[in-house]
């Protein structure tokens, strides 16, 4: 691979079968790891200056993994077995960096891809990007082109009525880590999914004042809150789903999985946590929404700790004004509103019509890993780290057939 200097482009021309791969966070680092398995090269290129980046740097303290862990393994090497049934933010990082260190997988890093086009003439991807601090340009050639950016590319920041009204201060859920400098504080979180839910419990254990609110009146409609153990017992809601899943249609599971968790967390929606007529799994598949796995929010929320509003009309100088025409001051306000992908800006031409507008493949998982002329998709499917798992295997298999 050609030297990258400070003056000038840099073509790195690579071999006919070598495969470029795009991302070195789980989903990258997977694809690499089963093409190492079977040798066949591949450079990765990661904008960040490390692997997992997303989580090293943009996820908060108290995170664990919401599934049991022989869920959350990547290909080929499971969790050291010391570690407990849901792995901790900080015990996930060292599995991760022990995964790339194991695989011998070196990313570059500091590289960021600003197009990526296939080259008809030369049967070859064209990836330009800009590398290091001084943003260097420089292009690779591949046969194969791995995208594995995956679905959390740019955080979402949706706009309201009045945001520059507000004299607080508003930040994304990735610049939340705990709760200790917001003791006694109003705070506002916005989102109800897995990341909103839970930076409020944090928040209420740390002594602050958390509200949760709905990006739209119907917003939080549109979640199934969901025990992560069931009856209170370590008897995990997706372990036992996917078990009746063997036996009986995914309509069946659905009621067995909303009576067990109406059974655990009674009726939420006296707190304004409304359950979806579809059912979670139903759910899940058709629009990729992903059940909150309530892991003691719902008993902050019953007992006054958080409090739950519907959708914000507007800012105001000192908070929100609520769609219910209530309006309360808040010290801050925490955008738990999520992630985009951010594929639709950079690949330009070459993948049949693989991706849509929206940076997701347009076949659903578990068929929108692979497009035309050598280009492949890992970790888009909207099932997590299960998902990236199987992505990696299919794609690196798909590859081995053509490799020589």
């Amino acid at each position: 691979m050609a030297k990258v200097d400070s003056t000038s482009a840099v073509n790195f021309i690579g071999i006919p079968s070598s495969v470029l791969i795009i991302g070195a966070g789980p989903a990258g680092l997977a694809t690499a790891a089963c093409l190492a398995s079977k040798s066949i090269p591949f450079v990765i290129l990661e904008r960040e200056d490390c692997t997992a980046s997303l989580w090293k740097k943009m996820t908060y303290d108290r995170l664990h993994l919401h599934l049991p862990k022989k869920y959350c393994e990547l290909p080929l090497l499971q969790f050291p077995e010391s570690y407990p049934k849901y792995p901790s933010r900080d015990q996930f990082i060292a599995y991760l960096d022990n995964y790339a260190k194991h695989f011998r997988i070196s990313p570059m890093c500091n590289t960021t891809v600003v197009s990526a086009e296939f080259a008809a003439p030369l049967g070859l991807w064209v990836v330009t990007a800009e590398h290091g601090v001084g943003k260097v340009s420089c292009k690779f050639t591949a046969k194969t082109l791995v995208v594995a950016t995956g679905e959390n590319g740019e955080a979402v920041v949706p706009s309201f009525l009045g945001r520059e009204d507000f004299a607080g201060k508003v930040i994304h859920g990735k610049e939340y880590r705990n709760g200790k400098k917001y003791r006694d504080e109003k705070v506002l979180v916005v989102g109800t999914g897995n990341t909103g839910m839970e930076i409020a419990l944090d928040l209420a254990n740390f002594g602050a004042q958390p509200t949760i609110v709905a990006r739209s009146p119907i917003m939080l409609r549109q979640f199934h809150v969901m025990p992560r153990e069931l009856f209170g017992v370590n008897i995990s809601t997706f372990d036992v789903s996917m078990k009746l899943l063997k036996v009986f249609p995914l309509w069946f599971v659905d009621k067995c999985i909303v009576y067990s968790s109406w059974l655990t967390l009674g009726d939420t929606a006296k707190y304004d946590l409304i359950r979806p007529e579809e059912g979670p799994l139903a759910m899940k598949a058709r629009t990729g929404q992903t059940p909150v796995l309530d892991v003691g929010t719902v008993a902050k929320i019953r007992n006054g700790d958080i409090k739950v509003m519907p959708g914000i009309d507007r800012l105001t100088e000192n908070g929100a004004k609520f769609v219910n025409g209530m309006e309360q001051a808040f010290d801050v306000i925490i955008m738990a509103t999520g992630y985009a992908s951010t594929v639709s800006k950079w690949l330009k031409a070459g993948d049949g019509n693989m991706f849509g507008g929206d940076g997701f493949p347009k076949n659903p998982f578990p068929n929108g890993w692979k497009g035309e002329n050598g280009i492949y998709a890992v970790g888009f499917g909207r099932k997590g780290l299960l998902g990236c798992a199987h992505d990696a295997r299919r794609v690196a298999e798909d590859i081995a057939k053509d490799f020589t």
